[in-house]
């Protein structure tokens, strides 16, 4: 029971940070071509406000509750080395650790982002997470 509940918490969580990469990255950022600098930096300003009181602290509750269930689901490592589940959920893991650490790193202690200070490199993360976490139980 305790497995589900902390899912379901890391999958809420994980929702509130992707579904904020996927705004910033298919709508805020696009809507620089219908108002003026001005404009744009008041409306990304009004939505930011929000942004970081939810944001932040969802990433940071992702990555502890997703280091939880690594713990309960990677499994012993085989004679014959990783298994395909085992390699994509270590490719997922480091993806999403790097993920809350640079937002942890960037927001709670002021250090910039590591590699880039745009919200791309980390929606393409998003996606390839997305993307894994579909692949990783097919029968290989």
């Amino acid at each position: 029971m305790t497995f589900v509940i902390i899912k379901t918490i890391h999958l809420f969580a994980a929702f509130i940070y992707g579904g904020f990469l996927i705004t910033d990255n298919l709508f805020l950022s696009k809507i620089k071509r219908s108002y003026s600098e001005e404009e744009h930096a008041a409306i990304r300003e009004s939505f930011m406000k929000y942004v970081r009181k939810v944001v932040p602290p969802s990433l940071i509750v992702a990555v502890l509750t997703g280091l939880y269930l690594i713990s309960q689901v990677y499994g012993p490592i085989g004679p014959d080395g990783l298994t395909w589940f085992q390699s994509l959920l270590s490719l997922k893991a480091f993806l999403g650790i790097w993920l809350g650490l640079r937002g942890g790193l960037q927001v709670y202690f002021k250090i910039q982002p590591f590699v880039f200070k745009s919200h791309v490199l980390p929606f393409a993360f998003v996606i390839t997470i997305i993307f894994l976490s579909q692949f990783m139980y097919l029968p290989v």
